[in-house]
């Protein structure tokens, strides 16, 4: 039996990542800025501090001049509107993630999400978290697209 949606870790996941997609864009619109914009610059901002010059494609308030090294490939510097946009644009983003994961104790967290994103290597288990997802693992290859029509009625 397939699992009810708020029991599906991935689905919740999706759905917070979306909220906090919506919350970190609407804290950087009143400075001009989209989500994509906002990394570029604040990386390329920060990457200019200490004193290196990125070779990327500029999309948020960045100059672009030849390589001395490789004239095909264009190195970047922030702007000064840039370097003045963009500590106030982390700063926006920091106090958006501060009020989206303010219900969870911020060392959970990031416990959390970076087992989620370096997870360790998989090994055989003999948990019952593991049988739960030997479980989950079998229902979904066993569940065809003839189970979703019928399902659909």
């Amino acid at each position: 039996m397939p699992l009810n949606p708020g029991d599906s870790p991935g689905f919740l996941l999706w759905h917070a990542t979306l909220r906090w997609q919506r919350d970190t864009a609407a804290a950087l619109a009143p400075l001009g800025l989209t989500h994509v914009q906002f990394v570029l610059l604040a990386c390329a901002w920060w990457l200019n501090t200490q004193g290196e010059r990125p070779n990327k494609l500029a999309l948020a308030r960045q100059e672009r001049e030849v390589d001395p090294a490789d004239t095909r490939a264009k190195r970047l510097h922030v702007t000064d509107a840039g370097a003045d946009l963009a500590p106030r644009a982390i700063a926006a983003a920091e106090l958006a993630d501060a009020q989206f994961f303010r219900p969870v104790p911020l060392n959970d967290a990031v416990t959390l999400l970076s087992r989620l994103t370096h997870p360790e290597p998989q090994t055989p288990s003999t948990t019952t978290e593991g049988d739960e997802l030997d479980d989950s693992l079998a229902r979904a290859r066993r569940y065809t697209p003839a189970d979703r029509q019928e399902k659909s009625r």
